[in-house]
C-alpha cells in the first residue's frame, strides 16, 4: 500500500512539475512568437502592395460579417481573417486581406492579398501552405502566383490552356486542387472587397 501511495505522490509531482515547465516555456515563447508571426505579416503586406509607406489595421473588420458576406454570395472552404489598411502619404490606397482556404490538397492555405481601392488585385503572399512538393508547392513560385499581379477583374478562373485573359489563372501541372484553393481564396477577398470595401463605402 505505502509504495503504491509513493508512486502516485511521485506521479503526481513529476505532472505539476512538467505542467510548470510548459507553462514557463509558453510565456518565454509567446511574445517571440507573436513578433515573428507579425513580421512575416509585414513583409507580406509589402510585398503585395509595394507603394505603401505603412499599414493600419482595419478596425471595423468582423470576422462574422465577413462568414454573412462569403455566404450570401455562395462561398464555401474560405474565411477571411483580417484587413489591413494600405496607407501612403497617409492616404488609403487600398487593402491587405488575409484569407484562408480549407479545400488545399495538403490542408488549409492562408494567403494575404493586395486590392487597391479601384479593386486591382496586385499580388498575392503565402503564409501558411503544406502542399505537395514538386506539385502544389509551386504554387509559391512566382509562374504561378504571379499570374494575379496587377489583375482588375470580378473574379479568377483557373483554367488549362487558356486564352490569355487577365481571369484566367493556368493551373498547375498535377495539382488543380492547389490552384483551385489557392484561386477561390483570392476570389473570397474579392467577394468580401467588393460588398464591403469597394467604393469607399467602408467605415475605417
Amino acid at each position: 500500500m505505502n509504495s503504491i501511495i509513493r508512486n502516485t505522490l511521485i506521479l503526481t509531482l513529476i505532472t505539476l512539475v512538467s505542467g510548470v515547465c510548459l507553462g514557463a516555456v509558453y510565456e518565454v515563447t509567446k511574445e517571440p512568437i507573436r513578433l515573428a508571426s507579425e513580421e512575416a505579416k509585414q513583409k507580406a503586406y509589402q510585398q503585395v502592395i509595394t507603394d505603401a509607406d505603412s499599414f493600419e489595421t482595419y478596425e471595423a473588420f468582423n470576422e462574422e460579417e465577413a462568414d454573412s458576406v462569403l455566404t450570401a454570395a455562395g462561398v464555401t472552404g474560405n474565411t477571411i481573417n483580417e484587413v489591413a489598411v494600405a496607407k501612403k502619404g497617409g492616404e488609403t490606397i487600398g487593402y491587405v486581406m488575409t484569407g484562408t482556404s480549407s479545400d488545399g490538397y495538403g490542408g488549409d492555405i492562408q494567403i494575404s492579398t493586395g486590392i487597391l481601392t479601384d479593386g486591382t488585385v496586385t499580388g498575392i503572399a503565402f503564409l501558411s501552405i503544406g502542399e505537395t512538393a514538386g506539385l502544389g508547392m509551386n504554387a509559391t513560385k512566382p509562374e504561378f502566383y504571379e499570374q494575379f499581379d496587377n489583375k482588375r477583374v470580378e473574379q479568377f478562373e483557373v483554367v488549362k490552356g487558356g486564352t490569355g485573359a487577365d481571369s484566367e489563372i493556368d493551373a498547375l501541372s498535377g495539382a488543380t486542387i492547389t490552384s483551385n484553393a489557392v484561386t477561390d481564396d483570392v476570389n473570397a477577398v474579392l467577394v468580401y472587397f467588393q460588398n464591403v470595401l469597394e467604393g469607399g463605402n467602408a467605415d475605417e
